[in-house]
């Protein structure tokens, strides 16, 4: 079921080309999505709503869903559900509450300078549907931005045969304190979020994953310059799973699967240093799909992105976890925690048999809204900066001033802008 590598004697410098890459997107599902995005821009609510029945097989008169029914869902939802959402809820906000960065004040030789994070205004948060159902991802979008002091949240969702949000994602929408939720999914939803329609006003940053068709058209839109977009491609799941024999082998094994169960196009690796344990974890994946209600969805993502490793050490694995970049990268074992120091692309790094990445997608507190697609080389976890700006103030003594001058005439002066010199030099002269 997993495709077997061994790079046992590969040097660091030929990992990179000794390991398989995710499929790029290419050029038929750019083009489809520029054709949406254009088409949404030009005609707003109407082409949302013709995409939405196209791709959703249904038409929604309202694209809108109406405040009373996220009401009405949390009210009815059974207190054992309820119960979590509101846990995992006060989890995120501790956390990132905590991430919050306070204003700050530098003061250099009679030069002051104030800086503070200034929330956007609006925020666009899009969760998936089809497949599954996510009311955790409304959680790791939406209460990271009203941390930030994000004014209004808009939420996207695609609807079901019935034009209707689920009930339960409608609830995690009340108790984030979600805005305005919009049945509507896949790009023509981030088009509406970023080029504003009849019906939806548009918003300063989008944020959420989703399946490639979703990403590109986040990367599109950004790069019209509408919108921010964090740098992360939050495309489909992946996990990476480090384990030794200190491990049993069922629960490396459950864990290469539970990222997998989302479904097709994401990425499941074991990486371990011994056949042993190769063949143990790899028998037991086997085991458990035979039996996992989501078979067809696991089987998927196996097929076409499972892999399993084996190295020389826990220092080649290591290795091999940086060059893959994973979004969920797991240490399963004594030597791989030992050197976790060697991490450097991971969009979260879970330590130990008893924390899995169901804990993250659910309950910690950081977002489960990860970098994707090796993009966790250069971006990071879903967070409060996403939803702000970095502002300051500058303020100059008559001291600082002259101590400034001379360099800010000379630098002015070496680049040839002589009216940046001369604002320096027909201060000094009225003095």
């Amino acid at each position: 079921m997993l495709k077997r590598l061994d790079v046992r004697g590969v040097p660091l410098e030929a990992l990179r080309h000794a390991l398989p890459k995710p499929l790029a997107a290419g050029e038929e599902p750019v083009a489809a999505v520029r054709e949406i995005l254009d088409a949404v821009e030009s005609d707003g609510d109407e082409a949302v709503r013709a995409y939405t029945e196209r791709f959703d097989q249904v038409r929604l008169e309202q694209l809108r869903v109406p405040a009373e029914e996220l009401v009405a869902a949390l009210a009815g939802l059974d207190p054992t559900t309820r119960a979590a959402l509101e846990a995992a809820a006060a989890s995120i906000r501790a956390y990132q509450s905590a991430t919050l960065t306070p204003p700050h004040t530098h003061d250099a030789d009679g030069v002051t300078i104030r800086s503070w994070r200034q929330p956007v205004a609006r925020a666009g948060c899009y969760v998936p549907g089809g497949r599954a159902i996510y009311p955790s991802t409304v959680l790791m979008t939406a209460i990271p931005a009203k941390v930030a002091g994000v004014e209004e949240v808009a939420l996207c969702v695609p609807p079901n045969r019935e034009g209707r949000v689920p009930a339960v994602t409608l609830a995690a929408a009340a108790v984030a304190g979600v805005d305005e939720v919009y049945a509507i999914g896949g790009a023509q939803a981030i088009g509406a979020l970023a080029f504003g329609t009849e019906s939806i006003r548009p918003v300063d940053v989008i944020v959420g994953p989703g399946n490639v068709y979703v990403a590109i058209a986040k990367r599109e839109v950004a790069g019209r310059g509408l919108v921010a977009i964090p740098s992360a491609f939050a495309g489909p799941s992946e996990v990476v799973v480090v384990a030794d024999e200190t491990v049993p082998a069922e629960f490396a094994a459950i864990d290469v699967i539970v990222q997998a169960e989302h479904g097709p196009d994401g990425l499941a690796w074991l990486v371990c240093w011994s056949d042993s344990v190769a063949d143990a974890v790899s028998a037991a994946i086997e085991r458990l799909v035979e039996s996992a209600p989501r078979k067809t969805e696991i089987l998927a993502t196996l097929e076409l992105n499972g892999y399993v490793v084996v190295c020389d050490d826990p220092a080649q694995a290591i290795e091999v976890a940086n060059v893959i970049a994973p979004e969920h990268l797991q240490l399963m074992c004594d030597a791989a925690i030992a050197e976790v120091d060697r991490v450097r692309n991971a969009g979260a790094v879970f330590l130990g048999q008893h924390a899995p990445a169901s804990i993250g997608d659910y309950a910690a507190g950081p977002s489960h809204t990860l970098p994707t697609y090796g993009s966790a080389r250069f971006a990071s976890v879903l967070s409060v900066d996403d939803f702000t700006k970095h502002m300051h103030t500058i303020e100059v003594t008559p001291s600082g001033f002259e101590r400034l001058a001379p360099h800010v005439v000379a630098l002015a002066l070496a680049e040839g802008f002589d009216a940046h010199a001369s604002s320096i030099t027909l201060r000094q002269a009225a003095r």
